[in-house]
């Protein structure tokens, strides 16, 4: 008799099941399947790893449909915007901390993602190498007596605290006025062209962001025309990279006109080694014990991005973090669905 050869997509053993969720329509629900959802490869590398993994589609309306089939699994991976057509993720998020008490592992674990994938981590790694003149304002009375000076230094980035997609990121930087009503120039970070209002109009678009806790108050990088570096994570290891040149608060007609989509490449690329070796040796452990973080509750996909910061004596570049994303990170480079899959099963084959 021939016997066909075990392969990597053939394992002898499972080792658990795992769900994929994000979040979706009736239709979605009913035509989910792991051929055809955009999260193929990393259901496929979680088959060659021996793991079973399966769509939860989610919806406020099916949430207790979605709380039955957590309750049967072992764990799930979570790809669910903070903001998404005015939603956020509220009740998702006390469903996910309900599964997870009942022993259902979580990534990223809803807490977790209140550490570290929030813009308040800017603030609070701002002594980092990564950091720079990260302010934090809890009411916009606060933001109104201090920004101020601040701008008096040069222009500013201001960041609601929970958002994607650039949603509440604007420039801010005066404009010289015979008035006696400051006005300032501002861009939104998801439009093409600025305008021009008093600084108080402004203030008043802001009151809204407040509901997220804060507000992030940074200087604007003067490099950022010259692109950003996206760094994917597995963990606390390095699973790959994308560059991009972004339209994104950035002026300059010439420097827009260059602006493309996000270019991904493998963990091992030569240009951005020392980035990794940064990210691996130095940063990640920085950042866990500065946010109380244990390696194991890192989520299975997270990514920092970095802007090009000022070159040191050396001519070295320098790094200047500009979010952490962990709600939904995707697209993702063509490696990391192995690296994700790797870090699943070893964490299935860990679990009592």
């Amino acid at each position: 008799m021939i016997t066909k050869p075990l392969s990597m997509s053939e394992p002898t053993a499972r080792l658990g099941r795992i769900g994929i969720l994000w979040r979706g329509d009736e239709a979605a629900r009913r035509s989910a399947t792991l051929d055809t959802s955009r999260f193929k490869a990393v259901f496929a590398a979680l088959a060659d790893v021996g793991v079973d993994a399966e769509p939860v589609v989610y919806e406020d309306d099916v949430l207790d449909a979605v709380r039955a089939q957590l309750a049967t699994l072992d764990g799930v991976l979570v790809w669910v915007n903070p903001i998404h057509d005015g939603r956020n993720r509220a009740n998702l998020d006390e469903l996910l901390r309900e599964v997870a008490a009942r022993g259902v592992w979580v990534s990223a674990h809803p807490d977790v993602i209140l550490k570290m994938g929030t813009k308040e981590v800017l603030h609070r790694t701002r002594t980092m190498s990564w950091g720079c003149d990260t302010a934090l304002y809890r009411t916009v009375e606060a933001m109104r007596v201090e920004l101020p000076a601040r701008l008096a230094a040069g222009p500013r980035v201001i960041k609601r605290n929970r958002g994607n997609g650039g949603q509440g990121v604007w420039k801010v930087e005066t404009l010289a006025s015979p008035r006696k009503r400051p006005m300032v120039r501002v861009l939104d970070a998801t439009k093409d062209a600025s305008e021009e209002l008093a600084l108080d109009e402004f203030l008043e678009r802001c009151v809204e962001y407040f509901e997220d806790d804060c507000v992030i108050d940074q200087p604007f990088q003067a490099r950022l025309s010259e692109g950003v570096v996206r760094c994917y994570m597995t963990g606390d290891r390095c699973a790959g990279f994308g560059h991009q040149k972004v339209k994104a608060l950035v002026d300059a007609p010439a420097a827009r006109d260059e602006a493309g989509r996000r270019l991904y490449t493998f963990n091992a690329d030569p240009r951005f080694q020392r980035l990794r070796r940064l990210m691996e040796d130095e940063w990640t452990p920085q950042l866990t014990s500065l946010l109380d973080i244990t390696p194991s509750e890192l989520p299975m996909i997270w990514d920092a991005d970095f802007m090009l910061g000022p070159p040191g004596a050396d001519g070295t570049d320098s790094y200047v973090l500009g979010e952490i994303n962990v709600s939904s990170v995707f697209p993702i480079p063509d490696e990391a669905s192995a690296e994700i899959a790797r870090r699943v099963a070893d964490r299935l084959r860990s679990k009592p």
